[in-house]
């Protein structure tokens, strides 16, 4: 699946990004997909321009926007360094979204997962508190989207993300707001593992619903208790799939 759908789901600008936007992400998605290893030289400056037909300025702008990401450390003499995975700034979106390209990362995704099942379970209780006839209209037509979509893998994931990020929007705390990034990335990178056939799909509706229908009887133990059982029930799947496929 295409790292595009993340940024359509975080309605990124859609403007053609800069050579030396476009040159960081290709760089990015190789270190993230571990072409480039931790603590490893990438190419120089002048190799780099001339594998991506630029000049040194937009490779050096490159650089200077991994930099930020905690991706690359540039040493004057030595060279440009790839850093350790625990200093990369794993919940900036482009991270995020250049794991969706890269090989399946069991370990990024198990951790990944519990950071959905710490916040995404309260989320839905406070959703069942909070949540305005508005919010409840987007989670139900996120649901209906599931149901629509179930013979697609790539359209259902979509509307799964729509449903997860519309209980999160329902909450309405900010700070769980910028939190949906997690959740994109989780889904769009699990998705080749759990759902390579759509067939799969339709069992996870029902889930879905129950959640739904305990927000909007504002019932918030019932919610919380919900979501927590569909996450766990989605982490044992993928703890039961070949990451190697």
């Amino acid at each position: 699946m295409s790292e595009l759908v993340y940024y359509d789901l975080k309605r990124a600008a859609t403007m053609t990004p800069s050579l030396s936007v476009q040159v960081a992400r290709e760089l990015g998605r190789r270190i993230v997909a571990g072409t480039y290893e931790p603590d490893t030289l990438i190419d120089d400056e002048n190799a780099l321009a001339q594998r991506y037909q630029v000049s040194r300025v937009v490779i050096r702008d490159a650089v200077k926007i991994l930099v930020g990401k905690g991706l690359l450390d540039v040493r004057r003499g030595i060279g440009t360094r790839v850093r350790p995975r625990n200093q990369w700034i794993l919940l900036d979106d482009d991270v995020l979204a250049w794991h969706i390209t890269a090989p399946p990362n069991e370990h990024f995704l198990t951790q990944l997962m519990d950071i959905r099942r710490s916040f995404e379970p309260k989320a839905a209780r406070w959703a069942a508190e909070r949540a305005t006839d508005e919010n409840l209209k987007e989670i139900e037509a996120a649901l209906v989207g599931m149901e629509q979509e179930k013979g697609s893998i790539e359209n259902f994931i979509i509307a799964d993300a729509l449903f997860h990020r519309s209980v999160l929007r329902a909450a309405h705390n900010e700070f769980l707001t910028a939190m949906e990034g997690v959740i994109y990335s989780a889904l769009l990178v699990s998705v080749r593992i759990t759902n390579q056939d759509p067939r799969e799909n339709e069992t996870s509706i029902p889930f879905h619903r129950e959640v739904y229908e305990a927000i909007a009887a504002k019932d918030g133990d019932k919610a919380e208790r919900l979501t927590e059982a569909l996450l766990g029930d989605a982490t044992a799947r993928l703890k039961d799939k070949d990451f190697k496929a």
